[in-house]
């Protein structure tokens, strides 16, 4: 899961980089691992700043005026393939052919056949990971079967049309050709998210600047463009006109015109929105596919009220005050409470100043880490029969962490609610959920779960009446049905059997992240070790996937048996060993995660590759 944008400005003496900027601290939840901006200026140039780090880390008033130009791209990152390596922050860029920047939300399931294609038969070099990097290949060498020294949006319509058929999974992209504008596409089952807004530009009627120097009156449409995951980044930056990307869809936009498609046949594939969006990831001011995310989340808070009211009927249970797991079911469990009768309460308190939650290598590392974030208040929850309600349960770990916090505040007994039905099965298009045997209820019952949270009881939302929830606030679209693979298994693409679950869980499992990402790297002649095993230091590079989100976080099973491997917890909050006894707090304290910040002018050097393209459309 990753947040994606693109801009184009109608006038070119416009920057587009600070609303760029902008719009990325509104999709900053949709990933905090790295955020980047290209931009598009004079003569085609790339200007690029990206780092891994969040928005407002990244990016400074310094680095934003050197991102020149009038229409740019930009990326927060939440890796779900690939590492966490600061060479995998997005944009991607390839100079041939034309210049193309590209930025991607998801996950491919055929990325083993991709590679073996663009390396035995495109001869493309493949320098990361990522299966962003893929895709963007997959695009430019299909743009390069054209052989056209200059192409048209009939040829782009085809090279897009070409990746279809070859990349399977779930993916949102948006692209920049150099000097030409901006493009954007979605998968055909419309898995992830994605949206196009427009505004009158301001200066629609200003003078441009022409190639001879001299100014002339702005032509073609007059209005300035957007492409984002979703629609809140509009409505903050005053777009309008919001709609969805169709399913299978492609859309080009130059200053000239705007030229969309669908380039499946429609009837061969099921529209199938995550349904996890609505759940957990997007933001409740968003709408996506027509479907109010806010509204959504009250009739989930609803139907969860039904099921909560008959399960506690049938053990003779009642409770005392409904408390919101913060943030995201905070929507939900207010209508819980207000169905039941029972009154609302904001337990927790959360330290908003606190940034990632970050894999710690150590039980005692992390419990510390989720109680700096909450705290519990000791008026609400002494003496009562509480009922916390979350969105969803997915690993336990801070589940348990949470149940034991307001156990510890005094409440005489603690009931668990998810506004999500048991997760028992891996995402593979885009969310990090990579290991059946590390999600909490796979091979579980609902009694195991609560056990093993230290729950007294756990009680789920029901698959209809999730699917329900979301179906019931439909407004410009009916959609059938939804992508929930993480609860039933149902994978929406096909393709995905037991071998490929069992292949993406070793490579993408915590313990194959670990291993991943730890190095032995020697010490200085005559430095003192750093770690028990004699002149070597155990290095952790920063977390892998899903790392900024605590439901994500390792079991502390998992945990401990790192902290064996390692030898010590002399950590900081990136999972970095750290030389001496003292404890770093790591980007919770404001410090920098080891990846530095290449926010230069025109792309160049090692790290920006890009060269100077001097044509426009």
């Amino acid at each position: 899961m990753c947040g994606i944008l693109a801009l184009l400005l109608s006038s070119q003496l416009a920057a587009a980089a600070p609303e760029i900027n902008e719009a990325l601290s509104l999709l900053q939840h949709r990933g905090q691992d790295a955020a980047g901006i290209v931009t598009c200026g004079p003569g085609g140039r790339f200007y690029q700043c990206k780092a891994n780090g969040m928005v407002r880390d990244v990016f400074d008033a310094n680095s934003l005026a050197r991102l020149r130009g009038s229409m740019g791209v930009g990326h927060v990152r939440y890796p779900t393939a690939g590492s966490s390596n600061h060479a995998e922050a997005q944009p991607f860029y390839v100079n041939s052919p034309y210049g193309i920047v590209f930025a991607h939300n998801g996950n491919l399931i055929n990325t083993t056949e991709l590679r073996a294609f663009l390396d035995a038969e495109a001869h493309r070099h493949i320098n990361t990971d990522s299966d962003s990097e893929l895709l963007l290949n997959i695009f430019a060498n299909n743009l390069q079967a054209t052989g056209k020294f200059r192409i048209n949006e009939e040829d782009i319509f085809t090279a897009i049309q070409g990746l279809m058929k070859q990349a399977k999974g779930g993916y949102t992209c948006v692209a920049m050709l150099a000097g030409f504008g901006i493009i954007a596409f979605r998968d055909p089952n419309g898995i992830r998210p994605l949206g196009l807004c427009s505004r009158n530009s301001p200066d629609a009627g200003s003078a441009t600047a022409s190639s001879s120097g001299t100014s002339s009156p702005a032509v073609g449409h007059g209005k300035d463009y957007c492409f984002t995951s979703e629609s809140v980044v509009g409505d903050a930056l005053g777009f309008d006109e919001f709609e969805d990307v169709k399913p299978g869809e492609a859309i080009i936009i130059t200053r000239h015109q705007v030229s969309r498609r669908v380039l499946v046949d429609q009837s061969a594939y099921e529209f199938a929105p995550d349904i996890f969006e609505y759940v957990y990831f997007a933001r409740p001011d968003s709408v996506m596919d027509g479907i109010s995310v806010y509204r959504s989340r009250i009739a989930m808070g609803d139907r969860l009220a039904v099921t909560v009211r008959k399960t506690l009927r049938a053990r003779m249970e009642t409770i005392d005050v409904v408390i919101p797991v913060p943030d995201t079911s905070r929507v939900a469990a207010l209508q819980v409470a207000q169905s039941l009768g029972v009154p609302y309460r904001e337990g927790f308190v959360k330290n908003r100043y606190v940034g990632r939650t970050f894999i710690m290598p150590g039980q005692s590392v992390r419990r510390k880490n989720v109680r700096r974030k909450l705290n519990a208040m000791a008026m609400e929850f002494k003496g009562r029969n509480v009922l916390l309600v979350d969105d969803s349960i997915v690993r336990g770990t801070t589940s348990r962490e949470i149940i034991q916090m307001a156990r510890e505040a005094g409440a005489k007994k603690v009931v668990m609610a998810s506004c999500a039905p048991a997760i028992r099965y891996s995402n593979v298009y885009g969310i990090d959920m990579p290991s059946r045997h590390e999600l909490v209820a796979h091979g579980r019952t609902e009694e195991e779960v609560a056990s093993h949270i230290h729950a007294d009881l756990v009680i789920y939302q029901t698959l209809p009446d999730l699917v329900e929830s979301v179906q019931e606030c439909m407004t410009t679209v009916q959609i059938k049905r939804f992508d929930t693979a993480v609860f039933d298994g149902d994978y929406v693409t096909g393709g995905v059997d037991e071998a490929y679950l069992s292949s993406l869980e070793s490579l993408r499992s915590d313990n194959a992240k670990l291993k991943t990402a730890a190095s032995r790297i020697s010490q200085p002649a005559g430095a003192a070790p750093t770690s028990g095993s004699g002149g070597t230091a155990l290095v952790v590079g920063p977390p892998g996937e899903g790392a900024g989100d605590g439901k994500m976080a390792a079991p502390p099973a998992m945990q401990a048996s790192y902290v064996a491997t390692s030898g010590r917890e002399n950590t900081n909050g990136n999972g970095l060993i750290l030389p001496g006894g003292g404890e770093r707090g790591g980007k919770d304290d404001e410090e920098d995660d080891g990846a530095p910040t290449t926010c230069q002018g025109p792309m160049n050097g090692a790290d920006d590759l890009a060269l100077h393209n001097g044509w426009s459309r």
